[in-house]
């Protein structure tokens, strides 16, 4: 599992680095999306991969690490889902602005050369 974990973290990475250096906006915009998500399964990775792990305490376990997992990574991350959610939404305002103010939506504001 983690290393099905490692190869997305490094695909929506590299994807979102690729894309970022894009000079449309829309690509930009889908390259800080993709980057973010990179950067979630990152910290959320962190709290430790396992299954049947519970995130909160049962009576009857033992409070050690082996039998639960960290619910911090993965409170940081639903917090961080929801942010970008709204700032991928903010994004896309501006985007949809300047394309109206400037008509196009080249990141350094010129068009294509023809």
């Amino acid at each position: 599992m983690e290393l099905v974990m490692a190869i997305a973290i490094g695909a929506l990475t590299t994807c979102g680095v690729w894309l970022m250096l894009r000079p449309r906006t829309y690509q930009v915009i889908m390259g800080l999306c993709l980057l973010g998500y990179g950067v979630n399964l990152f910290i959320f990775s962190m709290g430790r991969l396992s299954v049947d792990s519970e995130p909160v305490l049962t009576p009857g376990l033992p409070a050690t690490l082996l039998q639960y997992d960290d619910p911090m990574p993965q409170a940081l991350v639903l917090t961080a889902i929801v942010i970008g959610f709204a700032m991928t939404a903010l994004f896309l305002v501006v985007l949809l602005a300047q394309r109206g103010f400037f008509g196009n939506d080249h990141v350094d504001g010129q068009g294509d050369a023809e």
